[in-house]
Formats: C-alpha cells, sequence, structure tokens
C-alpha cells in the first residue's frame, strides 16, 4: 500500500466529518485510524474520533480518546463536556459530573453550565 501523503491524510480527515454528520461512524472511524497513524498526536482527528465511537456506542473507546486528549490539553472543554456525556452514558453520574464541572469552568457556554448543574 502507497504512503499516505498530507493532501490524502486532509480528504481522509474531511471525508471522516461527513460520514460522522451522514451518521456513518464506523466509516469516519475507518479513515480516522490511517490519519492518526500517520499523525497520533493530532488533536482534532482524535477528537473527531472519539464523538464517532461515542456515536456508535462504543464508550470505552470513546473515552480512551477523550482521555487522550485532555491529557494533551486539559483546558480542552469540549473534550471535558464530551468525557462527560460518555461517562453519563456509561451509567459513571459522579465521574459525568466532574468533567461538565471542569467544562463550564473552562468555557461558560449556556449547555456547559446547564449540564454541570450551574444554569438557570
Amino acid at each position: 500500500m502507497a504512503e499516505a501523503t498530507p493532501e490524502t491524510l486532509v480528504v481522509q480527515y474531511r471525508a471522516a466529518e461527513q460520514l460522522l454528520a451522514a451518521r456513518d461512524p464506523r466509516g469516519a472511524v475507518k479513515l480516522l485510524d490511517s490519519v492518526l497513524d500517520a499523525h497520533p498526536d493530532h488533536t482534532a482527528a482524535r477528537l473527531l474520533r472519539a464523538r464517532a465511537f461515542f456515536l456508535g456506542a462504543q464508550l470505552r473507546s470513546a473515552e480512551r480518546e477523550f482521555l487522550t486528549v485532555l491529557e494533551r490539553e486539559p483546558d480542552n472543554a469540549y473534550a471535558h463536556f464530551a468525557l462527560a456525556r460518555t461517562l453519563q452514558r456509561s451509567s459513571r453520574p459522579d465521574e459525568a459530573r466532574r468533567h461538565f464541572r471542569l467544562a463550564a469552568a473552562l468555557d461558560p457556554r449556556p449547555d456547559f453550565l446547564e449540564a454541570a448543574g450551574f444554569g438557570p
């Protein structure tokens, strides 16, 4: 198999975004696997793959990806929020609450504040 070019990887990433928007999380994960093989530190690709895992109900994989992002970017409010949703869906409300609160503290968006219990 030929080595992927930077252009090919960009196309695969954009195609994965489209697949996720079309609710095809497995297809998105397949494309993102090759992007992350070439660039394991690509945070946007890792977040997109975590979202795909979440949408596909692969909650352990989603949790692992969100945690990887947070190891690199502990101030990523979206990653905290999405991890909290993942933990909530995994019936782990106490752990989820912590990440909802961190997300709201880092970015006081109305949806983050509401999820954290800080909203009206």
